[in-house]
């Protein structure tokens, strides 16, 4: 079990639909997994908004944060993330308040500027207003005010109940160096997607290194990277299994959204040379082998990167076997040094 890890892991989930099953069954597996999680010993357990994509469940993210934290005692559980501009300050500051009173002590949130979706979606959800994302500081601006009893004055009559008063970790994501900068410059813990934007990895960490300023929440910055890893018994196996989530990206860049599909023993005949190349660069950083394989790797991840905590996505169609991938990374995780 690895429940004092050197280098804490945290787990990513995005409540993947496997092909032919439903929302209902993914929201199972995921609590599930946070179970297990709890277990093993990881840190968080984080939930990512998306919206319209058949394969991802986890659009009302907010209210699937409080199924797992209902269904666990000890690991933190939170969102990675949270696209503020879909949304009101003040309802996030609300709904994240409600959390954090229901679990004390155990809810995270983490803010992203993207839409979690097309265009088309991010036009539904926003209603035109702040579609760029452009308004992203000023948002995050008022939402920290929620929070903070001091600001309840500048706000005049309305008020975040629950929210007020109540301290939820803010961390900021990205797979630019727009975030990055930013929480530099307000003293946040900073978050990178390396499984989305491999080749903005260490110039986004070093970024926000830079920039970053102590506040009242950090004296130093924390940088979480997010590792895509799939883990088996040998490493045939785990190249086997990760063909689920290449196909899943295939589908993407070809403009089709589909369930999770299951895995194939190759991938020729599947992709075109340029689209192997493509998702060649796209998982440069995801680690695909046996446990020791996976150790070695997220050690030069670490190595290379200085990051105070990993975060681990795995779309993997079985569900028993992506517990046994976790199982595995836990116990990998427990051998990293910094």
């Amino acid at each position: 079990m690895n429940s004092n890890p050197s280098i804490p892991l945290s787990v990513l989930d995005l409540a993947s639909i496997t092909e032919g099953s439903t929302p209902a069954v993914s929201f199972r597996n995921s609590l599930d997994l946070a179970r297990h999680a709890e277990q093993w010993g990881y840190h968080r357990f984080w939930l990512a908004e998306h919206h319209g994509m058949p394969g991802i469940a986890s659009a009302a993210t907010s209210v699937l944060i409080g199924h797992v934290a209902g269904g666990t005692s000890t690991i933190r559980v939170g969102s990675g993330g949270i696209m503020l501009p879909n949304h009101a300050p003040l309802v996030i500051a609300e709904q994240f308040g409600t959390l954090e009173s229901l679990y004390p002590g155990r809810i995270d949130l983490g803010l992203g500027r993207a839409p979690g979706s097309d265009q088309a979606v991010s036009r539904v959800l926003r209603r035109g207003l702040g579609a760029g994302g452009e308004d992203f500081p000023a948002l995050l601006s008022e939402l920290r005010a929620f929070f903070d009893p001091a600001s309840a004055e500048t706000n005049g009559v309305v008020r975040a109940i629950p929210g007020e008063g109540l301290s939820v970790p803010i961390w900021l994501l990205g797979s630019s160096g727009f975030s990055a900068q930013l929480a530099g410059q307000l003293g946040l813990p900073f978050a990178f997607a390396s499984h989305f934007a491999p080749d903005y990895l260490l110039p986004a960490l070093e970024l926000y290194r830079s920039n970053f300023r102590p506040s009242a929440v950090l004296s130093k910055p924390r940088a979480m990277v997010g590792v895509s890893v799939t883990a088996a018994d040998t490493e045939r196996e785990a190249k086997r299994l990760a063909t689920s989530q290449q196909q899943a990206f295939l589908n993407m860049i070809r403009g089709r959204f589909a369930q999770l599909p299951p895995p194939v023993d190759s991938m020729d005949g599947i992709w075109s040379p340029y689209e192997e190349a493509a998702l060649s660069r796209q998982f440069s950083y995801a680690v695909v082998g046996d446990q020791e394989q996976v150790r070695q790797r997220l050690q030069a991840v670490v190595d290379e990167t200085q990051a105070d905590e990993l975060i681990i996505a795995s779309q993997i169609y079985d569900h028993q076997a992506r517990l046994r991938s976790f199982e595995l990374i836990a116990e990998a995780g427990a051998k990293l040094q910094r």
